[in-house]
């Protein structure tokens, strides 16, 4: 009994792994600095897929004119909600270069 307890008690406390979705906060066309963020808060392990985040950043980018998206740095933690000295929500940030040039598609005409 007293280990079923000590096992409910350290999962309360290693909370729990959620997938997030980043979603474009940033957009730089000078640059081509494209930012993703998304919030994690206490007690709480959130993940994200690189496919589908990679795949969002590459979008913004041909928008901006370029072919494709490369994920640099690390995930930047920001604290966004404190408690006293705890913080009770991080904002993560996802910063991706975007490289290459899109070629638009031309229009052959023939006389």
């Amino acid at each position: 009994m007293k280990n079923l307890i000590f096992v409910a008690a350290l999962m309360l406390l290693t909370g729990c792994t959620i997938t997030k979705e980043p979603e474009v906060s940033d957009v730089n066309p000078t640059t081509g600095v494209v930012r993703l963020t998304f919030n994690e808060a206490v007690l709480q392990k959130a993940r994200y897929d690189d496919y589908t985040t990679h795949g969002t950043a590459a979008r913004q980018c041909q928008q901006m004119g370029f072919s494709d998206a490369v994920a640099y740095g690390q995930p930047i933690y920001t604290c966004s909600v404190f408690s006293g000295s705890i913080c009770l929500n991080e904002k993560v940030t996802l910063q991706y270069q975007c490289r290459g040039i899109a070629l638009s598609p031309s229009v052959n005409t023939y006389y």
